[in-house]
């Protein structure tokens, strides 16, 4: 795929999360979510249907196939040999959307070979927009509902390029990041571990593909995720974490996080700052 390409997709990834983020945000300010419970038990909503609509008539007129968790139920013979795709969850985070704290994102993937190579996510409460492209850098977007972009070089320029820096213990204290719905008694034990080694520490929770992004951008150094997590809610956020010289890595082999598996359960993962 020529850069010409990638640029053209990344641009319409970024311009169909927005427009998909404002129209949850229509449906979080009404009265009505129209929950309903899925086969794994999980929550759907009115949000959810809407987001994965507008995603799925944008991104099919690039010619790739879309996988979205609103469509997860694709046999693993119909896509083992997809080569690049579309990974989508257009609400992550549906916990946090019906309990209304805001934290929840649109996630846009394309996959290359297993690997994420251009990530999107979207928070629209807090208007917040994290991208990445392979070779372009990982950036974060402040207002990103107000910014009138013609292109990718005008989203790049309302962007923050985020810093490929190391943790500094004298700038503070070493931060972890943790699930808001899902802290567990793995995740005790491994913080316990982290202040033998840092001594003073802090723990930040919060909800969605935000965990990533928070390592990302530096704000946190280390997100272990030790529960069950599917490949589109960590896709989009693996491709920003990469650009910003993260590592996502499996906890049982160090070897990255892949896409396209058999089965789309993640195995437990860490993402860390370099």
């Amino acid at each position: 795929m020529s850069a010409n390409t990638y640029n053209e997709i990344t641009f319409a990834a970024l311009k169909v999360s927005i427009d998909a983020g404002l129209a949850i945000l229509q449906v979080y300010q009404s009265d009505d979510f129209d929950v309903q419970i899925k086969n794994d038990a999980s929550p759907l909503t009115r949000a959810d249907c809407v987001s994965h609509n507008i995603i799925q008539r944008c991104l099919s007129d690039y010619d790739q196939p879309i996988l979205s968790e609103e469509e997860g139920n694709i046999e693993y013979a119909g896509r083992k040999n997809w080569n690049r795709f579309w990974l989508i969850d257009p609400l992550d985070g549906t916990k946090e959307f019906i309990k209304r704290n805001g934290e929840f994102t649109v996630n846009i993937a394309l996959i290359e070979e297993g690997v994420p190579v251009l990530g999107v996510v979207f928070a629209p409460v807090m208007d917040e927009l994290y991208f990445a492209s392979r070779g372009l850098g990982a950036f974060k977007i402040l207002h990103a509902s107000g910014v009138e972009a013609s292109s990718l070089e005008a989203f790049c320029d309302a962007a923050i390029l985020l810093p490929r820096v190391s943790y500094d213990k004298n700038k503070r204290p070493y931060t972890i990041v943790g699930s808001r719905s899902h802290l567990s008694a793995q995740f005790e034990s491994f913080v316990a571990e982290k202040m033998k080694i840092h001594g003073n520490i802090d723990v930040r929770s919060i909800g969605s593909s935000l965990k990533i992004c928070l390592v990302a951008e530096g704000t946190a150094d280390v997100y272990p995720r030790l529960g069950p997590t599917m490949e589109w809610d960590t896709a989009a956020g693996h491709a920003v974490a990469s650009e910003a010289g993260c590592q996502i890595c499996r906890t049982d082999t160090g070897q990255p996080l892949t896409y396209n598996k058999a089965n789309l359960l993640n195995p437990f993962f860490i993402v860390e700052r370099l």
